[in-house]
């Protein structure tokens, strides 16, 4: 029996994420789910730094969900690339894409991953960090990626499931999943008790 599923069965959860990927994580815990987004501005305070920023822009997410029902259950999340003391968001373009990912180039950096549960009368907001180390890279090898695969939704401008994961991640300290954008280890632990 998965115990989950058996604890939200009276419930409806929403994944508030078009995220291709977190939908296929969540389905991977095997409890039914609804996928709906809205629109929102990502801005967050300058002082914020790291988890504070994921934790910041998750909580933002889940406030476009004003009336909730009773037995519904609202997950939001957001995921950042740090390094060196600042979060490298989505990149806007080609240009960005190729300076994102030569900053990235030969160090290691971290992922922030936060999520926000929340409900009519409640909400509990987590987070997951992982270390990521990443080769140097060469020119060729930038090219080949944005040109191939796009990393234009994808923080850091680098996704781990792709080409660029597998020829360039030398090891991670922490959760994979926590990189591709949900800590689902966490999650189902949270689920569980929310």
């Amino acid at each position: 029996m998965n115990i989950l599923k058996n604890k939200l069965h009276k419930n409806t959860l929403i994944l508030a994420s078009g995220s291709p990927r977190r939908q296929e994580l969540l389905k991977g815990l095997d409890i039914p789910f609804i996928v709906e987004t809205k629109e929102i501005e990502e801005h967050y305070p300058s002082h914020l730094e790291g988890a504070e920023i994921t934790e910041y822009l998750a909580c933002l997410k889940a406030t476009s969900f004003m009336d909730l029902s009773e037995d519904t259950i609202l997950l939001t999340a957001d995921t950042i690339v740090w390094l060196d003391k600042k979060a490298l968001m989505k990149p806007k373009d080609r240009v960005e894409a190729v300076e994102l990912l030569r900053q990235l180039s030969g160090k290691s950096h971290e992922v922030f991953t936060a999520v926000c549960l929340k409900s009519k009368h409640k909400k509990r907001v987590f987070s997951d960090v992982t270390k990521v180390f990443i080769k140097p890279l060469t020119e060729e090898e930038i090219s080949y990626y944005i040109d191939h695969y796009q990393p234009f939704d994808k923080a850091g401008a680098y996704g781990a499931q792709d080409w660029i994961g597998y020829v360039a991640i030398q090891k991670l300290e922490g959760s994979y999943f926590n990189v591709l954008g949900l800590p689902v280890h966490k999650l189902y632990q949270e689920l569980l008790t929310f």
